[in-house]
């Protein structure tokens, strides 16, 4: 088959699970704000007499949470029961999920609210599905091309989905959920018309001793961090990540204070990020990669630098600098997810892809603690933060010297019972 059509189908599936979890940024925040008399917001800002702000967080929090869980189970799964039933069953059911947020916010159920967050951050951990049916059916410098797009859609989204949500939001405080669910209905139909229900290299098993609960319980994605060379791709994955969840959640913050944009200005400075974004990564995955962990701490140190050089700089440098940081973050992007697969996918895409996912929204709930904490003395310090983790990390993959030839002591399974062991 051509893989066109898969690479399309996977981008669509990151891009709008990340649009539907990064959605609330804009919205919440003025929702759980707003005055106690106002009769659209008072029974969600004042549950059960809590403090709005606490509320707050917990509505900021719980998506990722799903998010987490989500990216350490589906990734297996979907390597026991398939990437064709993984991708439909989870794309619907974030649809529906997002339905039932706006529902909760349209009857001010605070309740009902948190649930559907955490249920559709849950399925929309489906990224980890998306990246491991690419890995396992395409090679080469075709892998990376598709890794990079996919890589930069999940980015992407991350930014997106505030922009989607600041431009709808006018029409109703509803709407830009609808728009998601609608959006996520639009993937769920593309999967089905262009994913074939048995992909070639399949790495499923039929074996009736590993049903779903029994993967839940030993094939998740954190069972890899038993072997040390993952156990160290998870430390310096999650160092460089926690840099990027800095800078993704706290520029904006840094735009109001430091350059005094409002929320227009903001959002065309995130759509000039995704522009120089998408556009590094079309040329991200033609990069030659003879030094493939080289060539990632080279990107890594880059991504600190510009991270670095906002938290340092003036209002003109550092929009510079944040617009920038799409360019070796594309880079990264390509490089590691192709390198991980080809150098551990034998444990399975899925699990090895779910790693990554999970990784990355482990480090946005840490960065989102840190920041909570550093933004009240100077929002500046979170980006050094993560500017600081990042370079620290660049540094230990550039002295990662592994040759990809080499495999873990560990023989290679040959079953997904033998992975969980």
């Amino acid at each position: 088959m051509k893989s066109t059509p898969l690479i399309v189908a996977a981008c669509l599936v990151a891009f709008f699970s990340t649009v539907g979890a990064a959605l609330p940024y804009p919205i919440l925040a003025p929702l759980f704000a707003a005055d106690a008399a106002n009769e659209v917001t008072n029974n969600l800002n004042h549950f059960w007499g809590m403090p709005p702000k606490l509320l707050l967080g917990l509505a900021l929090a719980i998506n990722p949470f799903g998010l987490l869980i989500g990216a350490t189970l589906l990734g297996p799964l979907s390597d026991r029961y398939g990437r064709r039933p993984l991708l439909l069953s989870t794309s619907l059911a974030a649809a529906v999920g997002h339905a039932i947020t706006a529902i909760a916010l349209a009857i001010q159920s605070y309740p009902l609210f948190i649930v559907a967050r955490f249920a559709t951050g849950l399925m929309e951990g489906n990224d980890s599905v998306a990246r491991a049916m690419l890995a396992e059916n395409l090679s080469g410098s075709e892998r990376v091309r598709a890794l990079s797009w996919l890589n930069s859609s999940l980015y992407s989204g991350w930014l997106a989905g505030p922009l989607i949500a600041a431009l709808s939001v006018s029409w109703g405080m509803t709407v830009p959920f609808w728009i998601a669910a609608s959006a996520l209905l639009v993937t769920f139909i593309v999967a089905a018309l262009v994913v074939p229900r048995q992909l070639p290299g399949h790495t499923t098993v039929p074996n009736a001793s590993t049903g779903w609960w029994h993967v839940v319980q030993h094939q998740h994605a954190l069972k890899l961090l038993k072997h040390p060379e993952l156990l160290r791709l998870f430390y310096l994955q999650l160092a460089l990540t926690c840099g990027v969840t800095a800078f993704y959640e706290f520029y904006p913050l840094w735009l109001v204070e430091v350059a005094g944009f409002d929320a227009q200005g903001i959002a065309w400075t995130t759509a000039a990020l995704c522009g120089v974004m998408a556009v590094a990564s079309i040329f991200a995955g033609r990069i030659e990669r003879s030094d493939p962990l080289k060539t990632a701490s080279f990107f890594a140190a880059l991504i600190a630098a510009t991270i670095a050089v906002v938290g340092f700089g003036n209002a003109g440098i550092g929009i510079a600098a944040i617009v920038l940081f799409g360019v070796p973050n594309a880079g990264y992007s390509a490089v590691m997810p192709a390198w991980c697969a080809e150098r551990f996918g034998y444990l399975g895409q899925g699990a090895v892809m779910g790693l990554l996912s999970t990784i990355f929204c482990l480090a946005n709930i840490l960065m989102a603690l840190a920041g909570a904490v550093l933004t009240l003395i100077d929002t500046r310090l979170i980006l050094l933060l993560g500017a600081a983790l990042s370079a620290g990390a660049a540094w230990q993959i550039g002295r990662w010297n592994l040759p990809l030839n080499l495999r873990l002591s560990l023989p290679i399974p040959s079953t997904t019972d033998e992975i969980a062991k």
